[in-house]
C-alpha cells in the first residue's frame, strides 16, 4: 500500500481491526476461564486442579487483549488496514479452507484434499485441468502412502474412503 489519502469506505481502519480482533480474542479468553472454572481452579490434595493453569492463561489473554484495545484507542493514526479488494483476496483462500476443515469429519482427509487442491489450482492458480487433477490426486496419494502405509498412522477417513477400503 502507498501513503496516499484514502476515502472512507476503502476498507477497515487499523483501529477498527485492532479493537475487533482484541474483542474476539478476549471472548476466547473468557470462554477458557469459564470452562476452567467449571472443572475447578483451586488446589486439591494432589496439587492444582485441572482448570488452574488454563484459568490463568485465559486471564492473561483477556488482560493482553485489554492492553491491545486500549492502545488501539490511544493511537492517533487512523490509517487503513487493508482495502476491500485485498480482503476479498484473503477471503478467497480463508473461506474454502474453512469449508475444507468443516467437511473433513464427513468426507475424510483424502477426498476433501483432492477437491481443495484441484479447486485452488484451477480457480486461483489458473492451472489447466490435467495438471490440477494430477497434483490433486498425487498429493493425497503420497500422503496416504507416507502416513498409512509407511508410518502406520491412520488419517481421518470418511464414508466414501471406508467404502473403497482405504
Amino acid at each position: 500500500m502507498n501513503d496516499t489519502t484514502h476515502q472512507p469506505g476503502d476498507g477497515p481502519s487499523h483501529r477498527w481491526t485492532e479493537v475487533s480482533v482484541g474483542a474476539i480474542i478476549a471472548l476466547l479468553g473468557l470462554v477458557t476461564m469459564i470452562g476452567s472454572w467449571k472443572v475447578g481452579i483451586g488446589w486439591g490434595a494432589e496439587g492444582p486442579k485441572s482448570g488452574f493453569f488454563p484459568f490463568y492463561v485465559g486471564l492473561a489473554i483477556i488482560l493482553g487483549s485489554a492492553v491491545n484495545i486500549a492502545r488501539a484507542y490511544g493511537d492517533r493514526s487512523r490509517g487503513l488496514f487493508a482495502e476491500w479488494s485485498q480482503l476479498r483476496q484473503v477471503m478467497a483462500v480463508v473461506i474454502p479452507t474453512t469449508v475444507y476443515v468443516l467437511v473433513l469429519p464427513f468426507t475424510g482427509i483424502y477426498l476433501a484434499s483432492i477437491v481443495l487442491i484441484v479447486g485452488f489450482m484451477m480457480w486461483l492458480g489458473k492451472y489447466r485441468a490435467p495438471m490440477a487433477f494430477a497434483v490433486g490426486l498425487g498429493v493425497p496419494l503420497a500422503l496416504f502412502m507416507m502416513f498409512e502405509k509407511w508410518f502406520l498412522v491412520p488419517l481421518p477417513k470418511g464414508p466414501i474412503e471406508a467404502m473403497l477400503g482405504f
